[in-house]
């Protein structure tokens, strides 16, 4: 797989200009939803670059990421003159580099795109990595392909537009990388206060946490091993998403990997000996900034079948990432139901619901 370029912009429109110049084109197309059409394009709307593109808009929010929304993305690159020699530029969070990602891989067989991610969630996990999809059938990210993009701007000012919970989604990614990697950076990140954000210092952490994901994805490209580290808090936590987004109760992304961390952490502390001081610490963080996703125990059965769904599944169990300590990655390890909803119980008993 083509390795994409990461690059840490201390100038936008330097960064963005030199990006499309190393990618000729015939036309040059920009996508965002409605929200980052107005946060974030006026950012970059009067860059030379930007002055011949077409536009294309979509919904925001995950409820979007679909097959619909990915259909009117080709029609529009279609009826606007897109070639197999066009580029795309996706402006947004997750979703719209996600969906844009994939609308760029299948569109005329390929098209080169470039991710600009204005969220942290996008910045430290969707925006990286070469991951692009859509949901389909009620799944998160059911139908996609690893295709990276040319290259990735992460410039930290746009997090100044983002609110409060847009940031706490992000960190939980960021928690995640500090968990598979080093207790010292684990330890940073536990006790950073996001009641009153260094924004100078976050910088500096997403730069380490995208480093920490860059090195995954450069051995294993494809997820057929240590990639899977960065699965941790993924089964758990897109069982809870796809529960929220059935219920019509929707919850941001990474809320529900803090949750699905809860509940994959403990899952570890019984399978694996995770030491229970460090998942007792990560829980106290995660409860004071994420509160609790509630649902009583009617609700496990319809999570375990979100979970037996899970692509990450093999021979009908279904997978789990766990830890024996911090940055003691353990892959393809299995639960039975019975344990399941153990955690679950542990889960609702630890967060009160």
């Amino acid at each position: 797989m083509q390795k994409q370029k990461i690059i840490i912009s201390q100038n936008l429109r330097e960064s963005l200009e030199q990006a499309i110049i190393q990618q000729p084109h015939d036309k040059l197309f920009v996508l965002t939803d409605e929200t980052t059409y107005k946060k974030c394009w006026p950012v970059i709307s009067g860059f030379p670059s930007m002055q011949q593109s077409e536009h294309i808009v979509i919904g925001a929010t995950d409820e979007h990421k679909s097959i619909e929304t990915l259909i009117s993305v080709w029609t529009e690159l279609s009826q606007k003159g897109g070639t197999r020699h066009s580029l795309l530029v996706n402006l947004g969070g997750g979703m719209v580099t996600d969906l844009g990602g994939f609308a760029a891989s299948t569109f005329k067989r390929g098209i080169p795109y470039i991710n600009i991610p204005t969220t942290l969630l996008a910045m430290v996990d969707a925006a990286v990595g070469g991951k692009t999809g859509i949901n389909f059938n009620g799944l998160k990210n059911e139908i996609g392909a690893f295709t990276p993009a040319a290259s990735v701007l992460l410039d930290t000012e746009f997090l100044r537009t983002l609110d409060y919970k847009n940031i706490c989604s992000g960190y939980a990614e960021m928690l995640k990388h500090g968990l598979i990697s080093t207790e010292k950076h684990w330890a940073e990140l536990v006790s950073f206060d996001l009641d009153d954000i260094d924004y100078l210092r976050l910088q500096e952490m997403v730069a380490q946490s995208v480093a920490i994901k860059e090195n995954i994805v450069a051995q294993d490209p494809y997820e057929q091993g240590i990639r899977k580290a960065l699965n941790l808090g993924h089964t758990a936590g897109h069982a809870l998403e796809s529960l929220a987004l059935a219920e019509e109760r929707t919850v941001l992304h990474g809320y529900a990997v803090a949750w699905g961390l809860v509940c994959e952490l403990y899952l570890s502390c019984l399978r694996e000996d995770f030491p229970k001081d460090k998942l007792r610490q990560t829980t106290d963080f995660i409860k004071r900034y994420y509160g609790v996703f509630p649902f009583d125990c009617k609700a496990y059965e319809t999570l375990y079948q979100f979970m037996t769904h899970d692509k990450k599944n093999t021979s009908g169990e279904v997978n789990f990432t766990l830890l024996g300590g911090i940055g003691d990655i353990r892959i393809n390890r299995t639960a039975g139901k019975d344990e399941i909803f153990n955690m679950l119980d542990f889960y609702r008993e630890t967060m009160g619901c």
